[in-house]
């Protein structure tokens, strides 16, 4: 029954990843050049889209990785309970929000209020942060959902790789505010740790 009602909030929550990578590529719009169109000119139409294709290419990865944390974090779960649902549910309410801060920074990317717009989109992923750390404390607090293999070793480091990445999410929101690219490089940055972390109780967190 246990891994019954796991798999089933599982399933909820991919669905949910799903739209919120599905929404990304809606928010770029095809050109329409009229009747004067030509190859030169819709070359240079989509060239001028490469803000939306960076944003695009940068939320997918990190909602790519953001999902394998999510499914690494049910493999060590023995069951789920109220707290987890709710707490599982604040973070796929933020990974929802993603399109948002992406379209944000699409638009704004190349034009005054760049700043702005990269300070939204790493201040999304502090909150995303905050997320995963809050529901890894609902799953490992006094090992209230962990399965009895999963070594208490394990559960620490995972905890201490969301302990390390929320200054430098924050660090990287306030520098968008003095420069966008240097920001947005940060946090970015951080997205090869997040793919490196590995939550098989049978090796390191952190691969070598």
């Amino acid at each position: 029954m246990k891994e019954k009602e796991t798999t089933r909030v599982e399933a909820f929550s991919d669905g949910a990843f799903a739209i919120a990578i599905t929404l990304l590529i809606l928010e770029i719009k095809v050109p329409h050049l009229g009747a004067e169109s030509s190859d030169r000119g819709l070359l240079v139409a989509l060239s001028q889209l490469w803000p939306s294709f960076l944003a695009f290419g940068g939320s997918f990865t990190a909602i790519l990785i953001m999902w394998v944390n999510h499914h690494g974090l049910f493999r060590m779960l023995r069951g789920v309970d109220s707290l987890f649902l709710y707490t599982n549910g604040f973070l796929l309410l933020m990974i929802t929000f993603i399109p948002f801060p992406t379209v944000v920074l699409a638009e704004y990317l190349d034009k005054k209020g760049a700043n702005t717009a990269a300070a939204l989109y790493c201040a999304t992923m502090v909150v995303i942060n905050i997320a995963y750390s809050v529901l890894h404390y609902a799953a490992a607090s006094n090992r209230r959902l962990i399965a009895r293999e999963v070594p208490q070793a394990h559960l620490f480091r995972i905890k201490w790789a969301y302990g390390t990445a929320f200054p430098i999410y924050l660090a990287a929101t306030r520098l968008s505010l003095w420069h966008a690219s240097v920001g947005l490089a940060i946090c970015m940055s951080l997205w090869i740790f997040w793919a490196r972390l590995n939550y098989n109780p049978k090796g390191e967190s952190i691969s070598a």
